[in-house]
């Protein structure tokens, strides 16, 4: 067993900031966790990001320069944490910043610039996973199925894994893998959150909490084919942007938009092999109470963050990125 002791990087579509882990894993089963750091973005930089949201990636320039930047800044940062020598890491996989995602066009757009990475650490850097699964003939999304598939090995089957990020996506494991894009995850939320509030994120998912869901949005919402299509499937970050939900008050939207995501991860367990006898909840919407409730409700089994498991829900994209570079290696 060759062992490789690799970083980690992630950036997810809730533009919230850099998560980067450090392990030591042979790419298959041997998994160790050596440590974790995860940085906000700067005002600036989000809004620098943010506004190269869905748009040509040559406009991005600027803004794929200073992130790279900042990856290199939060790498310099983990290893002084975890009081470990660049020159003892291997690999890193760096994830970049999804900016563009559309499969019916087989097109998907990462922007982070992996050779100044490399040259910034002196660490080689493995990236563009996402372009690479889409030219192996995949949706380049989502990619992490392979790690909860790793994670899953001494649990009770069948097990779900659901990661709520901008976007959510689901792992199935049973007698078979069956992975996809569920739905809108926590982007629509925090968008609608941050323009008639200010705030980042419904923080315990209060401001739902305090509201009124409207049925009939909800409805026309769920109305989407998407919903109902087969997997292999995957969505981009504003997929469901319509703004049908632009009248309604502050809370009502914010109730509404929360309860749009818990009934699209609902109806992605009637496209799996069989119903889950548990899920297991990663990313940001598991810290947020209301939709926690709203799918504990929904799904009737067990509903756990994955710190139930003994893990760390903010680690996991970036630590499967460290895998999928040893693996890709």
């Amino acid at each position: 067993m060759t062992v490789f002791t690799a970083i980690g990087l992630m950036s997810g579509t809730s533009l919230d900031g850099i998560d980067a882990a450090l392990i030591r894993t042979d790419g298959e089963g041997f998994i160790e966790r050596k440590g974790f750091l995860s940085v906000p973005y700067g005002d600036d930089l989000r809004a620098a990001l943010r506004n190269c949201l869905n748009q040509p990636e040559e406009k991005s320039r600027n803004a794929a320069r200073e992130m790279t930047v900042a990856h290199a800044r939060v790498i310099n940062a983990l290893l002084e944490k975890t009081n470990i020598s660049s020159e003892n890491i291997n690999l890193i996989g760096f994830h970049g910043q999804t900016i563009s995602h559309d499969p019916s066009r087989r097109h998907t757009c990462q922007i982070g610039d992996g050779a100044m990475l490399a040259k910034l650490t002196g660490i080689n850097v493995i990236n563009d996973f996402r372009m690479a699964d889409v030219k192996a003939g995949g949706q380049g999304a989502p990619l992490v199925p392979v790690y909860h598939q790793a994670l899953a090995a001494k649990l009770e089957k069948s097990v779900a894994f659901l990661n709520i990020g901008g976007v959510a996506n689901v792992t199935y494991i049973g007698d078979e893998v069956v992975a996809f894009d569920t739905g809108p995850g926590n982007a629509l939320i925090d968008d609608w959150v941050l323009e008639k509030t200010g705030k980042k994120y419904d923080e315990d998912g209060a401001l739902a909490a305090s509201g009124k869901v409207d049925q009939d949005i909800l409805a026309r919402l769920m109305a989407n084919a998407y919903f109902t299509r087969k997997p292999p499937k995957s969505l981009d970050r504003d997929a469901f942007a319509s703004g049908i939900w632009h009248a309604l008050s502050p809370a009502d939207g914010a109730a509404t938009l929360t309860a749009f995501t818990a009934a699209s991860i609902m109806k992605s367990a009637s496209l799996m092999p069989q119903k889950p006898k548990s899920w297991i909840v990663s990313g940001g919407g598991r810290l947020n109470k209301r939709l926690m409730l709203l799918l504990q409700g929904f799904l009737q089994v067990p509903v756990r963050p994955i710190e139930d498991i003994g893990l760390n829900g903010d680690a996991i994209e970036a630590e499967a990125f460290a895998y999928m570079a040893v693996r890709s290696y």
